[in-house]
């Protein structure tokens, strides 16, 4: 390292060091109990207990993992899109842009039945758009309401939704997007590549960014950035009650790097992902999913939106993920299943979010 560099980092950490700490609420220690509590829901649910938590809450509301990669849409996009089917870097990109529009395994297996072969090879804007009108004639819901879409239509010009989301995922695989990503040197690289594109606002190109790297296509920690969704920054909200001099994507790394502390402050035993800790993106998660939790915990809090309830009610499904991520991580060799657990031999069904 040159003097130059040396004295660069000596003042980067001195500001560092300088900034104004932000000040927790009690509703942070609802934060780590929170992540604590439904990791246990998750490995509950493995071992096949009868009873996954005595938390009212958590038995009453659908909630997601403490990790996302563990969620049921992004287990399927790993095992079922991602890591099934041709792995030239055009062909997963196209797959991954096509499930994650919509969001929604139903309409994913709607179109590989009606098309045999999923494939930008193959791709063809008509019949594509032919299967999809025809599920919405039905009144069947082709997008998950996990994220809200701008249209497009201002930009591709066509009366329905989908129709112009295929024009953007044809007008993103025609820039030969797929290179630019292999090229990319950062994962926020990637996300404002992703920024580009018309209707892809920064939650959106984030989340894309990260389902993009859980395949062979980029490989980038995901300790290296991450950008506050909205239902993040509610839950920043009410976890801090000043932020002193950090932003809140500063706030997402303050307490994703204190994880080992704050559980043993509050003597939590948090069972990480087969020795993987919670990654920005977890922890980013988190904050959204404390927003809703705290709705009922804590209804004397408000967040950014003012929200006072919690709209999705969870019911059991009655199956389960045979749980893999990506071979990179190297935790899919760590994981074991008891002899009587319920996902032994079972390759894919819905769980618990």
């Amino acid at each position: 390292m040159s003097r130059h560099q040396s004295v660069f980092l000596y003042l980067m950490i001195t500001i560092f060091n300088k900034k104004k700490k932000p000040t927790a609420s009690y509703v942070l220690d609802t934060y780590w109990k929170f992540a604590t509590e439904r990791q246990n829901i998750f490995f509950n649910r493995i071992k096949g207990e009868g009873k996954l938590t005595s938390d009212p809450i958590l038995n009453k509301h659908k909630f997601t993992n403490a990790y996302r990669a563990s969620d049921r849409v992004s287990q399927y996009l790993i095992n079922n899109v991602i890591y099934s089917g041709d792995t030239d870097i055009n062909e997963t990109l196209f797959r991954i842009l096509l499930f994650k529009i919509f969001n929604k395994i139903e309409t994913w297996e709607l179109l590989q039945h009606e098309l045999g072969l999923i494939s930008w090879k193959e791709y063809s804007f008509d019949r594509y758009n032919k299967i999809l009108h025809q599920a919405l004639t039905i009144k069947e819901s082709i997008y998950s309401g996990a994220y809200i879409m701008a249209s497009g239509k201002s930009t591709f010009g066509y009366n329905r939704k989908h129709e112009n989301h295929l024009k953007l995922i044809e007008s993103m695989m025609k820039s030969q997007l797929a290179d630019k990503l292999k090229n990319a040197k950062s994962l926020q690289e990637s996300f404002t590549l992703l920024l580009e594109y018309p209707t892809i606002g920064t939650f959106l190109a984030y989340q894309y960014a990260i389902d993009i790297n859980y395949s062979e296509l980029t490989n980038f920690s995901e300790m290296d950035f991450v950008v506050p969704g909205p239902g993040a920054k509610d839950g920043i909200k009410k976890c801090f009650v000043d932020l002193g001099d950090y932003s809140e994507a500063d706030i997402i790394r303050f307490v994703t790097e204190s994880q080992d502390r704050e559980f043993e402050r509050l003597n939590l035993q948090f069972k990480s992902l087969w020795d993987r800790p919670l990654q920005l993106i977890d922890c980013q998660n988190l904050f959204c999913e404390t927003d809703k939790y705290s709705r009922v915990a804590h209804p004397e809090v408000s967040g950014l939106s003012n929200r006072s309830r919690i709209k999705q009610i969870y019911r059991p499904v009655g199956s389960y993920i045979k749980y893999s991520y990506p071979p990179k991580w190297n935790i899919n060799s760590k994981i074991e299943l008891p002899q009587n657990s319920p996902v032994q031999n079972i390759q894919f069904t819905l769980e618990l979010l």
